[in-house]
């Protein structure tokens, strides 16, 4: 059996040197109180729905910053740097707020949920929004975080499965090492049943947790717990997909398409509306054409990338990411795909999700076991090994690159392997016990304001700034133009998308 050096010796040439990667990151809007702030998307960033660098996520209230495709992981921080600026000078006397956790919300009814104009793919994003709130209740959707798209040339659909099934598996080591959420503001769970514990000022936490955003009370669904997506291949996935999203849900039933006075509550009553709804760690993906579904896209022309979906917000770096854990992500997802990838199973899928409920609940427990194969083995011993064998992928990198950027990510994880109070989730419950009073509204309002602060500090180009001001205004009139081309009531348009036949079986 090939060890994973020598398949790495044997990628095709240019391989290494064609991996690409680029960002969606979002933040709430929040006021300097470190309440949500509840004012209509700024129209100085332009429209949400048509805008490349800069929509929304759930609500009104939660940007997503994009960034473009990169070769070059500085590159691609730098671009997303440079979309920070100018949103932070956008948004008035507001800040990004750079938790993943929320803020202090206000009841649930008062979330405002995204508006997308009048055009039926508008509209259609807005009822999906609707949908949502009342499926999973508003709060939930107010969690941020980072999705890291990632490619390289060579790979076929078969490779970005096999590198899935891995990630799975060892996707508990990006949660530990670098998720940040481990307290909350107790807004967030009021009139839900939770295991958080107080800590002061109403901060509820877990104290050996390392990202409750994607813990139990994260981007979790009791529905679709039942729903072991098998990853074997792109047949098997998209079959278990539709499934999901053609058949009727009991429970989303008895929701309804319309309320009483006409109004749209969501999609549709399948246990997903869309293939968006399926929550997940990573997902195969494909650049769609207008109107095209994605699980069309996927069985027509394969997977093109992978959406890596479980990266915290940092608090302590101003756009959320650094290029030292983008580096560690591109390790992580090299390992995965040149090591071996046997077939997945619905008692793995199972077992999986509980590691992945543990470490974010319990992650720098020092007792602390994950279920590796049906036997129980330390998040320590576990993740060494993952780092160990991802140092010949990171000495191959800086070879290429130049400099040693790649095994000083290797030797950050090791050590934060070793000392659990190197970790992000170490330091945010430190600073916020040492300078906040263990208040985390207080703690992150103040890195939010930091943030603000250094980003406008920056030097910023005015050409830089007029391009995205013309981005603004070409995002506003192509709406326009959207929303004048329709010729068909949302109606039938809803029930066309959403037709079987248009998911490509």
């Amino acid at each position: 059996m090939a060890t994973l050096h020598e398949r790495l010796r044997t990628l095709p040439p240019g391989a290494l040197q064609g991996i690409r990667r680029g960002i969606e990151k979002e933040s709430l809007r929040a006021l300097p109180d470190g309440n949500l702030a509840l004012t209509p998307h700024p129209a100085a960033l332009g429209s949400p729905l048509t805008h490349p660098s800069v929509t929304t996520d759930f609500s009104e209230s939660q940007l997503e910053l994009i960034t473009g495709i990169h070769a070059d992981v500085d590159a691609c921080y730098a671009e997303l740097t440079e979309i920070h600026q100018f949103v932070c000078r956008a948004i008035a006397d507001e800040n990004l707020w750079v938790g993943s956790m929320p803020c202090k919300l206000p009841p649930d009814e008062n979330i405002p949920i995204g508006v997308y104009g009048s055009s039926n793919v508008g509209r259609a994003k807005t009822v999906y929004r609707t949908g949502l709130g009342y499926r999973y209740g508003r709060r939930m959707q107010m969690i941020s975080g980072i999705h890291y798209n990632w490619s390289m040339p060579g790979l076929n659909t078969e490779d970005y499965f096999g590198l899935i099934r891995n990630f799975r598996r060892h996707s508990f080591l990006l949660l530990y090492l670098f998720g940040a959420s481990p307290a909350v503001c107790a807004s967030f769970v009021a009139g839900r049943e939770h295991e958080l514990q107080p800590l002061a000022r109403h901060t509820l936490h877990m104290p050996y947790g390392t990202s409750l955003r994607m813990g139990r009370l994260g981007y979790q669904s009791d529905a679709q717990s039942a729903l072991a997506v098998s990853c074997n291949s792109l047949e098997l996935y998209a079959a278990q997909l539709q499934e999901a999203l053609t058949h009727g849900y009991p429970a989303y039933e008895k929701i309804g398409i319309l309320g009483p006075e006409g109004d749209y509550r969501q999609l549709a009553t399948s246990l997903l509306q869309i293939e968006n709804e399926f929550y997940g760690k990573i997902r195969p993906k494909r650049v769609i054409f207008p109107g095209e579904r994605p699980l069309h896209a996927l069985r027509q022309r394969g997977v093109e990338y992978v959406e890596v979906r479980c990266m915290d917000l940092d608090p302590f770096v101003p756009v959320g990411i650094d290029t030292q854990t983008m580096r560690f992500i591109d390790l992580l997802l090299l390992h995965c795909l040149l090591s071996d990838s046997p077939p997945d199973t619905p008692q793995e899928i199972a077992a999986l999700r509980r590691n992945q409920h543990l470490v974010a609940a319990r992650g720098r427990d020092p007792d602390l076991r994950l279920d590796r194969g049906g036997q129980e083995v330390t998040l320590a011993e576990w993740g060494a090994e993952i780092v160990e064998a991802s140092a010949t992928i990171a000495a191959a990198l800086d070879a290429l690159h130049g400099g040693s950027g790649h095994r000083t990510a290797i030797d950050s994880a090791f050590a934060a392997l070793r000392d659990p109070a190197e970790l992000p989730s170490a330091r945010v419950l430190a600073t916020m016990a040492r300078d906040h009073e263990n208040s985390y509204v207080d703690f992150i309002r103040a890195q939010s304001e930091l943030a603000k602060g250094t980003l406008i500090g920056l030097p910023f180009a005015a050409d830089r700034e007029a391009a995205f001001r013309e981005l603004a205004q070409q995002s506003r009139q192509a709406q326009k133009r959207m929303e004048a081309a329709d010729t068909v009531a949302f109606e039938s348009y809803r029930q066309s998308y959403l037709a079987e036949s248009s998911l490509g079986a």
